[in-house]
């Protein structure tokens, strides 16, 4: 099969999103302006620096009350700041929980019942028992060609790392199997593990 986007794929669903796969995802913590705390998570996500570590997500839709945008990036573009919470494979149903296009007043840690603990160097809730959270200060957010698409990237100023996932000075993944999306309703989880050296390494 071949299809040019444009001319439309003829799919009962779009495949797009299933064939870059899986994806990890980004549990994105934002507090407005307003002192109200968002969590929503974002499988378009990914780290894209090491020095000075960056992040970046991807926002495709909006809401009727956050003017061409949701409300992660309404929040971000008030404050500045995010936190990026690991979302592992016990958390799949409270994740999905939170990821409902809620009214902006809805606080998504209290509706999915997540516990959230403060962040240390921004001003923003983080999930007090995420494998691991990263706070981030917003260095861009780039507007893309299409409604409402736009890609936050930010500043890694923070890392917390949970104490029963570090083994031998490692963060080791295999310990909370960490959750990924595939594409229409479809997940995976990280069980197997596995090392390759590089060349000359």
């Amino acid at each position: 099969m071949f299809y040019e986007p444009k001319a439309g794929h003829g799919l009962p669903h779009n495949p797009f999103n299933a064939v870059i796969a899986p994806r990890p995802i980004g549990w994105i913590a934002t507090r407005g302006a307003d002192g109200r705390d968002n969590l929503a998570p974002y499988s378009f996500f990914n780290a894209v620096a090491y020095t000075p570590p960056q992040v970046m997500f991807a926002s495709t839709s909006a809401k009727p009350d956050r003017d061409g945008t949701k409300d992660s990036v309404a929040n971000i573009r008030e404050t500045g700041v995010f936190c990026v919470n690991v979302v592992e494979f016990a958390a799949r149903d409270v994740m999905n929980a939170s990821s409902g296009a809620w009214p902006r007043e809805v606080d998504e840690f209290d509706h999915a019942g997540i516990a959230r603990a403060d962040c240390h160097v921004i001003a923003a809730s983080r999930v007090a028992n995420a494998p691991a959270a990263l706070e981030c200060e917003m260095r861009q957010i780039i507007q893309l060609d299409g409604e409402a698409n736009f890609i936050v990237v930010g500043e890694v100023m923070g890392v917390h790392l949970r104490d029963d996932c570090m083994v031998d000075g490692k963060f080791d993944i295999t310990r909370f199997q960490p959750l990924a999306r595939c594409g229409y309703r479809d997940y995976a989880v990280v069980r197997d593990v596995f090392s390759l050296s590089r060349p000359g390494e």
